[in-house]
């Protein structure tokens, strides 16, 4: 029986399909998830997530979140998620400079915490996209 998994960012849901194995970047480490696995809820650091279906891996960038695992549905909560296929490397370091820019004039003026907040989520997403790709 395979599990469904589905990927979901605030503004939309990226991934959700039926797949034979997930592997999460979790803060205590990958964790390999395939069907009948033991209920968890755990915290994602960003990173890469790992999809296999039909003998094909994808990988996709993710941000922080959360996944549950429960049944054989895997959902994943995750401030940003892209599939590394689909990255653009100019335009993921051009949205890092301008957010690393911004970054530094938000803390130069003190500027509200959320907005930093926001920044640094971009900057660091940033990063994990480079990193995955390059490393595709």
């Amino acid at each position: 029986m395979p599990l469904i998994l589905e990927i979901v960012t605030p503004e939309e849901k990226v991934y959700s399909d039926t797949v034979d194995s997930v592997v999460l970047p979790t803060v205590e480490g990958e964790a390999g998830i395939l069907p009948g696995h033991v209920p968890i809820l755990t915290m994602l650091k960003p990173g890469e997530l790992g999809v296999t279906k039909g003998g094909v891996k994808t990988l996709l960038a993710v941000d922080k979140g959360f996944a549950q695992v429960l049944g054989d549905k895997v959902s994943v909560l995750a401030e940003g998620a892209i599939d590394i296929a689909e990255i653009d490397l100019t335009a993921v370091e051009e949205a890092q400079e301008r957010a690393e820019k911004a970054l530094a004039e938000a803390l130069a003026k003190g500027l509200d915490p959320a907005e930093v907040e926001k920044l640094e989520t971009i900057v660091r997403f940033s990063l994990v996209q480079k990193l995955a790709k390059r490393k595709y």
